[in-house]
């Protein structure tokens, strides 16, 4: 067993521009947001992470994600097909996803929250502007905002609702 199996995982961050992914990556840290983050740098290895797939098929299933912060440009499979398929499947759909892009275009934004996206936030060029963005998103969705129950992810307790 290596070390971080023991350690659990809180976000998962999917960015493949190394730049962006520097950036946020400090600005988590330096916030200390986050206990652990996983870093995706596609849209495949970020479904694989998110499903227990291929590489991390052996990752523990009850360490629980608690936010993924989603770039759309992905190469591979775009974020928006990566988030529906983390809204579709009772596994993921309780998790909060966050789009965290560049793009200014209303069509992804609009796609973006007919998928089921959380939020949708426009990164700021200014590093200052970015680093206060990315501390007030982990102070909310890991410090105030509750974690969503066991039960959410669970297919029978939303059937027996029904």
């Amino acid at each position: 067993m290596n070390m971080n199996e023991n350690r659990s995982i809180e976000i998962l961050l999917v960015e493949d521009d190394p730049a962006d992914l520097e950036l946020t990556l400090h600005a988590l840290r330096h916030n200390k947001i986050a206990n652990q983050i996983h870093v995706a740098r596609d849209g495949e290895e970020a479904l694989d992470f998110i499903f227990l797939r291929h590489r991390f098929k052996d990752r523990n299933a009850h360490v629980a994600l608690r936010l993924i912060l989603l770039d759309l440009k992905l190469p591979k499979v775009h974020g928006l097909e990566v988030l529906k398929a983390i809204k579709s499947s009772p596994q993921s759909q309780a998790i909060p996803v966050v789009i965290l892009t560049s793009s200014k275009e209303e069509r992804d934004m609009v796609e973006g929250y007919k998928l089921g996206v959380n939020s949708y936030i426009q990164k700021p060029v200014d590093f200052e502007s970015f680093r206060e963005t990315v501390r007030e998103l982990g102070l909310y969705w890991l410090l105030i905002n509750a974690k969503a129950p066991e039960a959410a992810f669970s297919r029978t307790n939303r059937e027996e609702q029904a």
